[in-house]
């Protein structure tokens, strides 16, 4: 209990700092939630501190970090909301406090093995929603006080920013991994043509949902996509692996690349409300003359012939999948391609800049692409589009025509 004088106004102040301190913000999240864990210990005198956080899903609260109860942790000890002492605490969204801790009043085993005798617990909350529970325990009865509350409350804030940084972390990281597993580790070796692709995730908003597939089709024709899914994170990255999975299987059973669009607009809008993407599928015919091509709402690609300044391909745009709708009309278009001729489809955030026009940086695609070999035209494009850290996703694929195909 702390006293109202100035030596007890003084440790109050002396705890609060010790909670708040700015260096805290300086570690990764994993190390500042061991930090924070060792310094509730100390401004609370406690014995053991543990933090759980909550699996949406389940509904259960998972052990995330603990001091003094390392084994719940190593364990990964879960426990149902509403049961035992954390999940009272997560039910009631309120704190709790037991000065005498019996055995019916925690579903842990850890915490009566290790000799607690009383427990405090707060709620952790985001967004105004519980995420998680902090607890403190002590090995010889204390009663907690108002003051302890408050002060346990403060780390508990401290621990919401820190686990929403930590789940930010793994997002990335597993959007990251979803997303490089879905890209073709090696582009086919197809006959009349040589393609060449790049990708770089962005840095500014984190991972999104650009991909590139290229696929050969049972009937000799080349399938090629590349797409956009709004958004970043790991949602993204997911919706954009259900649709370039979907898009193979529409790939064969249509053979117009506006049938297979529509379709994936369809699933689009059934399953996957909420949520737009850009796509352009392209179908090289077997002799590699002719590309039949439909855009739903995808930047166009730049096609460069010999002896022929490269222009914006002469393609229709279509709605966006997510917008269209089963009423919608796609469209596909032919195009030429001649001998010598390379065609880049490639993402927005090759061209996008936010203190310029997009008209501009089409202009500077425009005019870098030149036909040559396939690995050529994408290192030439992406040292003069492409910026160190870009702030979005760049997807990139060059299609050479090399000769016609036997």
């Amino acid at each position: 209990m702390i006293d109202g004088s100035g030596a007890g106004s003084d440790e109050r102040l002396r705890r609060i700092e010790a909670l708040t301190d700015t260096s805290l913000s300086q570690l990764d999240p994993d190390e500042m939630l061991d930090e924070l864990l060792d310094r509730v210990r100390d401004v609370l005198r406690a014995d053991t501190a543990a933090l759980l956080l909550l699996d949406p899903h389940a509904q259960q609260l998972v052990a995330t970090a603990a001091k003094g109860l390392g084994q719940e942790v190593r364990d990964g000890f879960r426990l149902s909301v509403g049961h035992g002492f954390a999940g009272r605490v997560a039910a009631e969204k309120q704190p709790v406090r037991l000065a005498d801790v019996r055995p019916d009043d925690v579903a842990n085993p850890l915490l009566p093995a290790a000799g607690i005798r009383s427990l405090l617990g707060v709620p952790v909350f985001a967004a105004g929603e519980v995420i998680g529970v902090l607890h403190v325990g002590s090995l010889e009865p204390s009663r907690f006080t108002a003051d302890d509350v408050r002060l346990l409350q403060v780390a508990a804030d401290r621990a919401s920013a820190a686990s929403q940084a930590r789940a930010s972390s793994i997002d990335r990281t597993a959007a990251l991994a979803l997303q490089r597993s879905l890209l073709p580790t090696r582009l086919p070796e197809t006959a009349g043509v040589e393609i060449a692709a790049r990708y770089i995730p962005g840095h500014d908003a984190g991972v999104g949902g650009d991909w590139y597939d290229v696929f050969t089709l049972p009937s000799g024709w080349l399938g090629v996509v590349i797409g956009d899914v709004s958004g970043h994170g790991l949602r993204s990255a997911v919706v954009m692996g259900r649709l370039r999975s979907a898009l193979r299987a529409y790939s064969l059973v249509c053979d117009d690349p506006a049938e297979a669009l529509s379709l994936l607009d369809r699933k689009v809008h059934h399953f996957e409300t909420g949520h737009l993407a850009t796509v352009l599928y392209a179908m090289i015919s077997p002799d590699r003359e002719t590309v039949r091509m439909s855009l739903a709402g995808h930047l166009r690609p730049v096609l460069a012939a010999p002896g022929r300044p490269a222009v914006l391909a002469e393609a229709r745009v279509d709605l966006p999948l997510g917008l269209g709708g089963r009423l919608a009309r796609r469209r596909s278009t032919d195009l030429a391609l001649p001998a010598g001729s390379v065609l880049v489809c490639y993402t927005d955030g090759l061209i996008e800049r936010r203190d310029e026009v997009i008209d501009a940086g089409l202009e500077r695609l425009r005019t870098a692409v030149t036909p040559g070999p396939a690995e050529v035209v994408c290192d030439t494009v992406m040292a003069a589009l492409a910026e160190e850290r870009p702030g979005d996703d760049i997807a990139l694929l060059a299609i050479r025509r090399t000769a016609a195909a036997a």
